[in-house]
């Protein structure tokens, strides 16, 4: 929740202040700007607001621009595969005939990172790790991917961008730079940029609709949708229902039921 300490003796323009900004303030507070600030920083949560309204009125090329800026920076970040890796090779298999969905272009790849995870950029851009392809038959995986397709086709992955850029050190530069999205921000700011991407949180109901289209999108393919059920139950087996493998997303065991009751 966030709440504004407005001193006695300016009340009236403190108030009007920030009744123009509470749209902007609102989708501020989504940004981990919880509990109280003192009237001081006032200025600071106003700015972070205009910051977040700027990124949300982004149009579809500096999205696009920021998220190519931003997925080179973390490939550059992580150790990619090989292109003659079984990884690359099982993924490219494993992808054959999803280069676009939905009139979305995606770019897929493999981080060797142990951990299991998988990540989408609203430029189309998808990673998976290794540690979660290693745990994964082929048909669990294919629903993974499915499901990060989802993410970018409804756009939760644009909206997570959105409040990420708004969130990071990027914005400043651009905001320094008098454009919304800066012509070459620097590694760090990308790197922030990117970070805070991968860490964004899905509501549930985010999760459960990327899930609904993984099994649409699985079955429109001929694939097995039912292995949705086992991949979210190796996740729960190895994370619990509290903290699901995604660190962003809610407990995969609830999901899995979920599923698994549709299947019924």
């Amino acid at each position: 929740m966030l709440c504004t300490h407005i001193d006695e003796g300016t009340d009236d323009a403190n108030t009007f202040l920030v009744r123009k900004t509470s749209y902007a303030l609102g989708l501020a507070a989504t940004l981990a700007l919880s509990g109280c600030q003192s009237g001081a920083d006032l200025g600071g949560l106003m700015s972070a607001g205009s910051s977040l309204a700027g990124a949300a009125t982004m149009s579809d090329q500096q999205m696009q621009q920021l998220g190519d800026q931003t997925i080179a920076q973390l490939d550059s970040q992580n150790r990619l595969v090989a292109d003659d890796s079984q990884y690359a090779q099982r993924l490219a298999k494993l992808t054959q005939g999803l280069e676009t969905v939905d009139g979305h272009t995606l770019d897929y790849n493999v981080y060797l990172i142990e951990e299991m995870n998988a990540f989408a950029v609203p430029n189309g851009s998808i990673r998976l790790h290794s540690g979660l392809m290693d745990e994964m038959t082929d048909d669990e995986v294919r629903y993974v991917i499915a499901h990060e397709i989802g993410h970018v086709a409804l756009g939760h992955s644009k909206r997570a961008f959105q409040v990420a850029y708004a969130a990071s050190a990027a914005r400043e530069a651009a905001a320094a730079s008098g454009s919304n999205t800066a012509a070459a921000l620097s590694s760090s700011e990308l790197g922030d940029l990117g970070e805070k991407l991968i860490n964004a949180q899905f509501s549930q109901s985010q999760e459960s609709a990327a899930d609904d289209y993984a099994i649409e999108l699985m079955q429109r393919h001929d694939m097995n949708a039912e292995a949705s059920v086992a991949a979210l139950r190796k996740m729960e087996a190895k994370y619990g229902n509290n903290s699901s493998v995604f660190s962003s997303h809610p407990a995969a065991g609830d999901r899995a039921e979920r599923l698994e009751a549709s299947f019924q």
